[in-house]
């Protein structure tokens, strides 16, 4: 990690930029996330104060910040490419793998593959408590592996804000790096159809996505960087109106998943009106600067299924796309970090 001269400059001389991050949820969407945030590290001038992510989003920001404890930047990094290959390695006994034919029709989209139809009406049809009664998940023993949960407890590099939803009470549930463990984790990217509810400290959750995707609350009050950025995943919009079964379930899961957050954009751009027109106490109330990385043209064409697939091939082209992305983000708005947001929020969300 770049140190900071006087508390303002790092290493090289440049100033020092301190941000947050937002992490959406996706599956192995989140590879797309994984390339913005390889991307995102390379730049010394930026400084991580914070990370609030949701499923996928919130298992990255738990490997980048075990690796960026342990050894900096190169080390999030490397601990961000050790995951996500074994997340490969993990996947190649899931139920949803590529046929020489959907690679050929349907490129990297398994929505129209025989397999994903199967396993769908399959879903429908039995809960997973009935389908998987052991509660056997691909990932808790991964988790185990490349978290460092006593690091992250006691003295983290990076703040963490975890999302998940409560089954009961439907509230938001946001752990912290003091309560982190592989069953937060879990419980923060726990869809009802495919695993049973994660109990954590005699409470159940589902994926909290539900309610925050990812919650940027966490973030304004709980770090002190006014820039937060947030990396999309899920897209927001779509030009064409979905008719068929497969799309219009695709843009409901979409919509559900990105309501949340939505919400709370309106929310910011709310109390930026009232600063501005001096309506509140600019001492009490943050006025937030917020960034946008997102790759909608790319994910679009991509449907649920895809979201399942963790051929190794897909997931380092979805990282290649996040670090291009990234990269030409940094090229024309890396000057507007601690000055203004990138984005208009008003005309984007309201």
């Amino acid at each position: 990690m770049a140190k900071r001269k006087n508390g303002r400059n790092a290493g090289n001389g440049r100033n020092v930029k301190p941000i947050n991050l937002a992490l959406q949820g996706g599956g192995a969407h989140g590879a797309y996330t994984w390339g913005v945030l390889d991307r995102l590290l390379e730049e010394e001038s930026l400084e991580i104060e914070g990370i609030s992510g949701t499923s996928a989003g919130a298992i990255n920001a738990a490997v980048l910040a075990t690796g960026y404890t342990h050894d900096g930047r190169p080390g999030a990094r490397a601990a961000l490419d050790r995951f996500w290959q074994r997340v490969s390695e993990v996947g190649r006994f899931g139920p949803i793998q590529r046929t020489p034919w959907d690679r050929a029709a349907n490129g990297w989209n398994l929505d129209h593959s025989p397999l994903s139809a199967w396993f769908d009406t399959l879903t429908r049809l039995f809960s997973p408590y009935q389908l998987n009664p052991w509660n056997y998940h691909p990932l808790r023993d991964l988790l185990d592996e490349v978290v460092d949960y006593q690091v992250l407890k006691a003295c983290p590099a990076v703040k963490l804000f975890v999302s998940a939803t409560n089954v009961r009470t439907g509230k938001i549930k946001v752990f912290t790096c003091g309560d982190l463990s592989t069953a937060a984790l879990l419980a923060s990217s726990c869809l009802p159809y495919l695993f049973q509810a994660v109990e954590v400290d005699g409470e159940h959750y589902w994926d909290g996505g539900y309610m925050g995707n990812p919650a940027i609350y966490p973030l304004i009050y709980g770090c002190k960087a006014q820039d937060v950025i947030i990396v999309q995943v899920n897209p927001i919009e779509r030009p064409d109106l979905p008719t068929t079964a497969a799309d219009i379930l695709n843009r409901l899961n979409e919509i559900s998943f990105n309501s949340s957050l939505m919400r709370e954009m309106r929310a910011i751009a709310f109390v930026g009106t009232l600063i501005e027109r001096e309506k509140l106490d600019h001492d009490r109330y943050k006025r937030m600067r917020v960034h946008w990385i997102e790759g909608e043209e790319h994910m679009r064409d991509l449907g649920v299924f895809s979201k399942l697939n963790a051929d190794w091939e897909f997931l380092t082209h979805l990282k290649e796309l996040g670090r291009a992305t990234a990269d030409a983000w940094l090229a024309q708005h890396h000057e507007k970090i601690g000055v203004e947001s990138s984005i208009d929020i008003r005309e984007k969300f309201l």
